[in-house]
């Protein structure tokens, strides 16, 4: 069992320049507490996401950790160039010594994919292309590919990854359909799913894995992401995290409202952070009461992974740090050492 932290580097209160160093505090905190990954989202045009350029953040979290394995949790394939992707993907991995986790995806949001001139409904072929030119820039010297949005010839590889064959790939998935898939190319998932929808997904990975003939000690992470707030007392927990998790809904919302849309159902949070608890997607209280929440969510949801959103909305650095340092102290030893049942 590992814990990780997902991160949507969604704008607070604080100027930017402030805001990212608080949240390199928070990276050092991280690595410091022994945390397995550090994910975090790329978005656009919105205050949901302030590091729309995954690979600058990166590098910075990159000098500021040494054993803390991070990635983007997901590149957005279709808005790149491959081989300018390709080569800054080989470039984390070097300078971070082989800490970088892949995480790759076409984007949730129309919206910000129209921003960059692009039809929705091109992109799914688009990203199934450039990750299988990234797959193989990696794996070979000279990269060849023809395809219908890119085509290469004969172009020299240079750059290589640390880790071989290739950064352990990520996506985020909520669909069963995607889990075949997944499986077969040995990915590693994470949903926002409650419980009972993502121990669908988990058991059919792991019939997947199963039948391909895979050791079960070699199973990918399958994660799912919760909104965790740990204080001293109960209420001082819920007052930190309702402010966070208002404002954090607010900039989730702000472009699907604006263009007069919402996201896919099983994305919606509700209104109420109360409600999302309800629903098993937030956990706020003490630590005995966080570490109840997630070993339940751990074994509702058969999960090997758990990834926590200390830091949103409008929460503060020095709150974040307090509430990564119960759940250190008091929370870790438990769910890492908890064995979830399958």
């Amino acid at each position: 069992m590992k814990l990780g932290v997902f991160d949507h580097m969604d704008r607070g209160l604080s100027t930017l320049d402030r805001f990212y160093e608080e949240r390199l505090k928070l990276a050092e905190a991280y690595d410091r507490a022994g945390f397995y990954g550090y994910h975090v989202a790329e978005h656009h045009a919105t205050p949901l996401g302030v590091a729309p350029s995954p690979g600058v953040w990166l590098a910075a979290v990159a000098q500021r950790t040494k054993h803390l394995r991070f990635g983007p949790l997901v590149y957005l394939l279709p808005l790149y160039h491959p081989i300018k992707l390709l080569e800054e993907i080989c470039m984390l991995d070097q300078i971070s010594g082989g800490r970088l986790l892949l995480g790759v995806g076409r984007g949730i949001s129309p919206i910000e994919l129209r921003y960059y001139g692009l039809d929705p409904d091109q992109t799914p072929a688009m990203y199934a292309e450039a990750l299988e030119v990234l797959l193989r820039g990696m794996t070979n010297p000279v990269l060849n590919f023809e395809g219908k949005y890119y085509q290469y010839r004969d172009v020299p590889m240079e750059m290589t990854p640390f880790q071989a064959p290739h950064p352990p790939l990520w996506y985020g998935l909520g669909r069963i359909e995607a889990v075949p898939w997944a499986a077969a190319n040995r990915v590693n998932i994470v949903g926002n799913l409650p419980g009972a929808g993502m121990r669908k997904l988990t058991d059919r990975y792991r019939s997947e894995w199963d039948s391909l003939g895979n050791d079960p000690a070699d199973l990918p992470l399958m994660g799912v992401g919760r909104h965790v707030v740990v204080a001293q007392t109960e209420k001082e927990a819920l007052e930190i995290a309702r402010r966070g998790y208002d404002k954090w809904r607010a900039s989730f919302l702000k472009l699907w409202i604006a263009h007069d849309m919402m996201p896919v159902a099983h994305a919606i949070f509700p209104e109420r952070f109360e409600d999302a608890e309800a629903q098993g997607r937030a956990i706020a209280g003490t630590p005995d009461k966080v570490r109840d929440f997630l070993q339940q969510t751990v074994d509702d949801a058969g999960l090997n992974y758990l990834l926590c959103r200390f830091a949103f909305g409008d929460i503060t650095g020095d709150e974040a740090l307090n509430s990564i340092d119960l759940f250190t102290r008091h929370v870790m030893p438990d769910i890492t050492a908890h064995q979830e049942i399958v």
